[in-house]
């Protein structure tokens, strides 16, 4: 059954894609030029090509085959290409038999066959060949009835039985005649199929409208014609053709600077219409999904394939192909200039691919690098992932620089490739002080201020390289030529990787230093205060050689609390608000009997020993999973 619909897919999507060939063929006939050539010709004179507009209107009747060929049911769209097939086995019969008479007519021997061996070998020759057809044909429209394939057996029954050679050649026109009318006959008793199928069709829209909407209608087209996987390979299709005619063409070799003029003209002539430029987005797609999932595989192993993140399907690689070719207005140039525009916007297209592949990797990396995980394996892999990612980008931006001509939109892609290589770089350094740590058995006390501080430096970085291709982009638009794209782009670029950059950064500094004066503005437990508490550190779950108090007298370590703070300001165990408490400098903490008080009550002595031994317990005997604790367990993790 598995194979079965595969076998379904596969022709759901091939037997479409011919439909998308005859739309691009159409689009690029010129029905105007076409005509002039034909009045220069010897063809003129033809009635065939009397008539401009009966052309004009079989021009538009092939887009509607097209896209009924398109949107037409995949089991009555079998049936069609059984019947072409038929059609083209008899055609092939006919030829077969023709050539035959011809034959005959040529030789002059009308005795009997076994006389002579050449009409022998004619005769068997055809005959194997005619009994072949009459074959394929009952076997392919599932009928028994194979006499009605068999017309073209005539001319052969008739040499058979010594008929003169002018008398075969009428009933090899009868014989053709005959196979005619069978198939205007076959095509009037289905005249009404395809009226059939048109109103069968049109009520289930309406309904699917009616009770869905339309959006839910474009989606179940979607699905079911395939349309990414068909305009791929219809694209897949074209390119072969184009390099297969040009190779076909030239009888030296070629040289590899030749070959990638080659390529990236092929490309060019593959998207010279909205069609291919189509195809050619839903292949890159497709091509950066299959980079994306090589590199989760790479990281991850099988286990990459559990959590797919839909942002890494290769989507955003493709709409940055078309927006890009919409805008620059690629299917209008010329081969050449649209080769050079093509091997731009392909730059831009690699440089989203590394971001993407940086983006999966990135947290892979540091959690492998907190796990404490010991497998070579696992950090080679991740560590040479992170080397490319950093080597490759600032090679393609060196690249970038020598071949082409430096203006705004070059750098652009290359301050992509640099921020990408910045980027690596950073997640290098703070796995490197995740395995500096490992290697110590101990945590080290300022280790979220190192990531901070790492962190800090290479986003300020990225906001230099933003502000200096702003800078730029506004040089080039008020001394050189000024456009409504150019000033478009500066205006997003200036928003998104300036503006939003430098007010999340002052955010986290302002956050940053609000929590370390709050923790400063906190009490520290003393020796005797940690001995009394007796317990964990209800962040991390490692004891506690020093604490700070909050005003609800919790205890936690400096360095977690202050992480917390990060998230939200109030007590990781209560949600009590925590504000800053301005105290003298040489203020002490408060003593061990106003934080855990004792019972007044000798009566209750009892019952004040059980409770003080339930604060001596660990906190995950005592401390219910709550929401708090939940952010508790993540921010250890995280630390």
């Amino acid at each position: 059954m598995l194979v079965k619909d595969k076998l379904e897919a596969v022709l759901n999507v091939g037997l479409r894609v011919p439909s998308i060939m005859l739309l691009e063929v159409l689009y690029r006939w010129d029905v105007s030029s076409f005509f002039q050539k034909i009045q220069r010709s010897s063809l003129n004179n033809n009635p065939l090509f009397q008539y401009k507009y009966l052309a004009l209107y079989l021009h538009y009747v092939g887009y509607i085959l097209s896209l009924v060929l398109l949107t037409l049911p995949r089991q009555h769209l079998v049936k069609l290409y059984l019947y072409v097939l038929t059609a083209l086995l008899l055609f092939a019969g006919h030829q077969v038999s023709r050539d035959y008479v011809r034959s005959e007519l040529d030789s002059g021997y009308e005795g009997p066959l076994y006389l002579e061996a050449l009409s022998m070998n004619r005769f068997s020759t055809a005959l194997i060949a005619q009994l072949v057809v009459c074959t394929l044909c009952s076997c392919v429209m599932q009928t028994k009835r194979i006499w009605l394939f068999s017309a073209h057996l005539l001319p052969l029954v008739a040499r058979l039985c010594l008929v003169p050679l002018e008398t075969i050649v009428f009933i090899n026109r009868f014989a053709m005649i005959f196979t005619g009318l069978e198939v205007i006959y076959f095509l009037a008793s289905n005249l009404l199929v395809p009226y059939n199928l048109a109103k069968t069709a049109y009520r289930e829209l309406v309904q699917v409208v009616e009770v869905y909407g339309l959006l839910a209608l474009g989606m179940s087209l979607w699905n079911q014609l395939v349309l990414p996987v068909l305009f791929m390979c219809f694209w897949l299709v074209l390119f072969a053709l184009q390099i297969y005619t040009y190779f076909s063409s030239r009888d030296q070799p070629t040289s590899r600077e030749r070959l990638l003029f080659l390529f990236l003209t092929s490309i060019a002539e593959c998207c010279s219409t909205p069609y291919s430029l189509l195809g050619l987005v839903f292949t890159v797609s497709f091509v950066a999904l299959g980079v994306l999932t090589l590199c989760k595989f790479y990281l991850q192993g099988y286990r990459a394939f559990m959590n797919d993140n839909t942002m890494h399907r290769g989507m955003t690689e493709g709409i940055t192909l078309l927006i890009l070719a919409v805008q620059t207005g690629l299917i209008e140039l010329q081969v050449i200039h649209r080769a050079f525009l093509l091997s731009i916007i392909l730059f831009i297209v690699v440089a989203s691919i590394l971001q993407s592949m940086l983006e999966i990797a990135d947290p892979i990396v540091l959690a492998l690098g907190a796990s404490r995980d010991k497998s070579l394996w696992k950090h080679f892999r991740a560590v040479s992932l992170c080397l490319f990612l950093l080597v490759f980008p600032a090679y393609m931006a060196y690249m970038i620089c020598q071949f082409f001509h430096m203006d705004f939109w070059l750098l652009i892609i290359i301050s992509s490739s640099i921020l990408t290589s910045l980027q690596v770089l950073g997640t290098l350094l703070i796995y490197i002080l995740f395995m500096v740590e490992e290697v110590r058995k101990e945590p080290v006390q300022n280790m979220d201020d190192v990531i901070y501080y790492v962190n800090g430096t290479y986003r300020l970085l990225e906001f230099l390289v933003a502000l200096v291709v702003v800078a730029y982009g506004v040089s080039e638009t008020v001394f050189g030529e000024w456009t409504v794209m150019g000033s478009t782009i500066i205006f997003i670029h200036s928003y998104y990787n300036v503006w939003l950059r430098a007010q999340l950064g002052w955010q986290s500094f302002l956050m940053r230093r609000d929590a370390v004066n709050k923790i400063k503005s906190l009490p520290t437990a003393s020796d005797l205060q940690l001995e009394q508490y007796n317990d964990i550190c209800a962040i991390c779950y490692q004891d506690m050689k020093s604490a700070v108090i909050t005003p609800c007298s919790h205890f936690f370590h400096a360095g977690c609390l202050k992480k917390w703070l990060y998230v939200q300001e109030t007590c990781p165990l209560c949600h009590k608000q925590l504000k800053s408490q301005s105290q003298p400098a040489n203020a002490t903490a408060a003593p061990a009997q106003d934080i855990l008080p004792a019972n007044p009550n000798p009566a209750e002595a009892g019952q004040g020993e059980l409770t003080v031994g339930l604060s001596l317990l660990p906190l995950s005997n005592t401390f219910p999973l709550t929401n708090s604790s939940i952010c508790c367990l993540l921010l250890r993790v995280w630390s």
